[in-house]
């Protein structure tokens, strides 16, 4: 595939001047603002022979400061300066060349005064989907003729089912009923891509991480005009959206991977170089430069090429992406696809680029590591690294595996070790928490299906430190391992199709367990919601003992308690050695049971469950 792009290179290098008509296809930005914080764009002009041109701009208050050339004919770069005087309207870009003149318009709009850039925080409870598998409002968009992937089939794990932006919409006071206050999809941006062959099986780009057009919302879920609206009937109903973005790598059918624009911006190498998936390299101070390079360099899968964000130009691009993104739909947040394997002085420049613009956004990227070393390495963090991350938050992948691995071993000793760690981090509230996600083995799968167990997990989740994130469906019980494919978990909603026999959408559509699993999940999301002492106050813990594990929450507010008894026999706790938070308070409220408990000298903790006690003086 890379003799391929290059072999397209240099023939349009090569192509005499005469041989092709000069004519513009292309602007990237698509539009652009008056009065953003940042008064420099540099927009991408694509078209044959466009790199030919001498271009010209005559549009009060915007000035051309550089028209930059590169390899590939087909491409300008014009270094832009939008003045504060400069007011919205059509920018005539002029180009000439010899006695041929092409003028083309690009759009500068007036800022909205719409909410956007709002931030997730410990007061939100996210939840994560997968627009192709949620709800399908629209069927006319399920395929198109057209595409590189022209299937629809629901019956197909791995094929494209349908689900889509307006019927994500539709569902938006079932989430806000559930206590979620910001959704967070998988990429929606266009995945224009053939079927991909993989251990024999033909898959769909379904899960949205091989882009193929940045300024394109993918048709199948409803375009740009689908995806505006999505954010603005979550804002009216008081929910927040996170975008997924992806700087790594893109699809290998993006337009420009189909006449690339300079051989450096991909990371290019002599024969074909795979990722190691290793974390390692890039924090040991001991590793070998060829180790760090095929970690960072190295492509992700042989089908999704790996941008240079070292190239000022590709860097550009992305960075003015992400602005355009948040402005031109109204996004709140930006989770970060495998973030580790980004250029981290790139990152850092878009994260702070991002944040000038928008200074309350939350950035949280994926960085699947296994120790709180190598995961504080991409946030701000308070370790002598020779490199400094300004990420705000991340993913937090530690305290996800001790957790899962806590319950499944029957104990709580690897949270509080994880949690006891923090001082790593400048600030661990930024952390972003789960149980599972779109790549990982279900939750109450992986928990073998003991909804004891279940219920203990989604309690830590949504009482500890941190921002919860929840994957969609397990409210309702959803599972499934990632056995034999990713697919397993990533079945579609039931009643998120028109003629779904089963609704689980509604009461009446599910299980009694299925209606338990839903309250329980509920009534702590709502309680959180709606008590600020779990989103403000401040985490102390004791150390486990005998399979208990207590831990508070506490503000000038008020206090929570946690107690778990992961023993599979009732405990009697004594309250004695928690007297420095518990001084003061005689009775309380059980949260879950909405029981009063006129005595805390002693608390009684049934088999394999967790308590949340707000205490009443």
């Amino acid at each position: 595939m890379k003799k391929t792009i290059l072999r397209l290179l240099l023939a349009a290098a090569l192509l005499p001047l005469h041989a092709v008509a000069q004519s513009i296809t292309r602007l990237n930005p698509t539009n652009w603002w008056v009065g953003m914080k940042n008064s420099s764009v540099q927009l991408l002009v694509y078209g044959p022979q466009a790199g030919t041109l001498t271009y010209t701009i005559a549009y009060p208050g915007v000035k051309l400061v550089k028209a930059n050339t590169v390899e590939n004919p087909n491409y300008a770069f014009l270094d832009l300066s939008i003045a504060p005087t400069a007011k919205p309207g059509l920018v005539k870009l002029i180009g000439k060349k010899g006695t041929q003149t092409i003028t083309q318009s690009w759009e500068l709009k007036a800022r909205d005064n719409a909410p956007k850039g709002q931030g997730v925080t410990q007061a939100d409870f996210i939840y994560l989907a997968m627009p192709d598998r949620f709800a399908n409002g629209d069927p006319s968009n399920d395929k198109f003729a057209d595409m590189r992937d022209p299937s629809s089939d629901r019956a197909n794990p791995f094929l494209r089912h349908g689900g889509d932006l307006q019927g994500a919409a539709q569902r938006l006071g079932y989430l806000k009923d559930l206590g979620i206050t910001a959704v967070w999809f998988t990429p929606v941006i266009e995945n224009n891509q053939p079927l991909t062959n993989e251990g024999g099986t033909m898959r769909a780009s379904y899960h949205g991480y091989g882009f193929t057009d940045h300024y394109a919302i993918d048709r199948r879920l409803g375009g740009n005009a689908a995806y505006k609206a999505y954010v603005q009937q979550a804002h009216a109903a008081g929910l927040k959206v996170v975008q997924d973005a992806v700087y790594n790598h893109i699809g290998n059918t993006h337009w420009f991977i189909q006449d690339l624009p300079m051989k450096s911006w991909l990371h290019q190498w002599p024969t074909y170089t795979n990722t190691s998936y290793r974390q390692q390299p890039i924090t040991d101070p001991h590793a070998s430069q060829i180790d760090r390079k095929i970690t960072l360099d190295g492509w992700f899968v042989p089908f999704l090429p790996d941008l240079n964000q070292q190239n000022p130009y590709v860097a550009n691009f992305l960075i003015q992406h992400a602005i355009w993104s948040v402005e031109n739909f109204g996004v709140d947040a930006w989770r970060i696809d495998t973030y580790m394997y980004n250029d981290q002085p790139f990152m850092n420049r878009c994260n702070a680029a991002l944040l000038a613009e928008y200074p309350r956004i939350h950035i949280f990227g994926e960085s699947s590591v296994n120790n709180v070393v190598d995961q504080s390495y991409y946030v701000r963090n308070n370790i002598n690294f020779p490199f400094k991350s300004n990420q705000p938050g991340g993913l937090d992948f530690v305290l996800e595996g001790a957790m899962v691995e806590g319950l499944k071993e029957g104990g709580a000793q690897r949270m509080y070790e994880a949690l006891a760690q923090d001082a790593v981090y400048q600030d661990p509230t930024k952390l972003v928490t789960f149980l599972d996600n779109h790549d990982h083995d279900r939750f109450l799968s992986v928990m073998g299906e003991d909804f004891d167990k279940f219920k203990m997990g989604l309690t830590w989740l949504l009482t500890t430190r941190g921002i919860p994130s929840m994957y969609y469906g397990t409210e309702i019980l959803m599972k499934n391992l990632k056995n034999p494919t990713d697919a397993e978990v990533r079945k579609d909603f039931p009643g998120g199709w028109p003629g779904d026999q089963q609704d689980k959408f509604t009461a009446a559509g599910r299980t009694a367990r299925e209606n338990e699993a839903f309250t329980f999940v509920r009534t702590l999301a709502t309680y959180r919601r709606d008590h600020k002492t779990l989103s403000t106050g401040k985490l102390m813990q004791y150390l486990p003992e005998n399979g208990t594990y207590v831990y508070f929450r506490y503000d000038a507010t008020g206090t929570v308690l946690v107690a778990t008894n992961t023993t599979d026999k009732p405990v009697a706790l004594p309250t004695g050695r928690f007297s420095e938070r518990m001084s003061g308070f005689s009775k309380a409220h059980n949260v879950l049971t909405n029981e009063t408990l006129n005595n805390l000298n002693t608390l009684q903790l049934p088999a394999k469950t967790a308590v949340v006690l707000e205490l009443v003086k």
